[in-house]
């Protein structure tokens, strides 16, 4: 049985499923190296807490409740001693996720589940960097975490079915939809929402219209929710680079990344993260950046 839950990693993913884990009643502990990363998570959270509860999306009870499930911790080997199930939520970079599971293989107790929020990585060699190839799986939540209904569950090559429906009830827990697919380059949703993002990009740098324009197109043409320049900037554009990268390098040419990302990304337009984008936030608006 799930009862405690360590996030290993306090960005916007990490912090997200904190929250939800700690409103669907689990004991949540989220680490993270930095101090300070912390510090931002905990008031990220508290901000979530608060809107929630003005907007009447949880009361009062269920706040205080999750609350006090929360605890923020640096020391991934002390959070990993007790855990029952452990979910990774680290950049999308294999040195790093391999430090992780080679850490948490070490301390955490035999019947600990491990999960990984990977967007487009193999879970069976994310697996390969522990012991337990049988209780390892991808979670793949979607930002944000506490809006986003749906987790996609992709067992890797060794996974147990008891290893999916335990991961499932939990998902389940946090009040999410679940679909559960098998293993393979970027699952379902990355793999489509990779080839709209990069080709408009595309459009972007051909001139076909402005960043503006294309989103609108999107939302109204399509019925998307956001627009591709929208989400990217949610996102994070380096994000959305290093998983073009990793398509572009396991299914070939259709992924290779437009060069107007690339060039976004190394000029540090990172998204909301940096301020600036496809859109400009530094004024707290929203607006085209020439």
């Amino acid at each position: 049985m799930i009862n405690r839950i360590v996030v290993v990693g306090s960005g916007v993913m990490g912090r997200g499923i904190a929250y939800v884990g700690a409103i669907g009643g689990y004991k949540v502990t989220i680490v993270d190296i930095n101090g300070s990363a912390l510090e931002n998570a905990k008031q990220e959270i508290d901000s979530i807490f608060e809107k929630g509860l003005a907007r009447g999306k949880i009361s009062a009870n269920q706040a205080e409740q999750a609350h006090s499930n929360l605890n923020y911790e640096s020391d991934l080997a002390k959070a990993a001693e007790n855990a029952d199930l452990i979910i990774e939520a680290v950049p999308e970079k294999a040195a790093i996720k391999k430090q992780v599971f080679e850490t948490i293989e070490e301390y955490a107790p035999a019947h600990c589940y491990f999960a990984t929020n990977t967007s487009t990585m193999s879970p069976t060699e994310i697996a390969s960097f522990g012991k337990r190839p049988e209780k390892t799986i991808a979670m793949h939540f979607f930002n944000p975490v506490h809006k986003m209904t749906l987790v996609e569950i992709v067992r890797g090559l060794e996974t147990s079915d008891e290893t999916v429906e335990t991961i499932k009830q939990v998902a389940v827990n946090m009040g999410k939809e679940t679909v559960v697919i098998n293993e393979f380059p970027g699952f379902v949703t990355s793999r489509i929402s990779a080839l709209v993002g990069n080709e408009a990009f595309y459009m972007l740098q051909e001139g076909l219209g402005t960043a503006e324009e294309i989103d609108k197109a999107i939302k109204l043409g399509l019925n998307y929710p956001m627009g591709p320049f929208e989400l990217v900037d949610l996102v994070g554009l380096d994000t959305r680079l290093n998983n073009l990268n990793y398509l572009y390098d396991k299914l070939g040419e259709k992924y290779r990344p437009a060069p107007l990302l690339e060039q976004y990304v190394k000029a540090g337009r990172l998204g909301r993260k940096s301020g600036k984008g496809v859109y400009d936030y530094t004024h707290g608006e929203e607006l085209i950046t020439k």
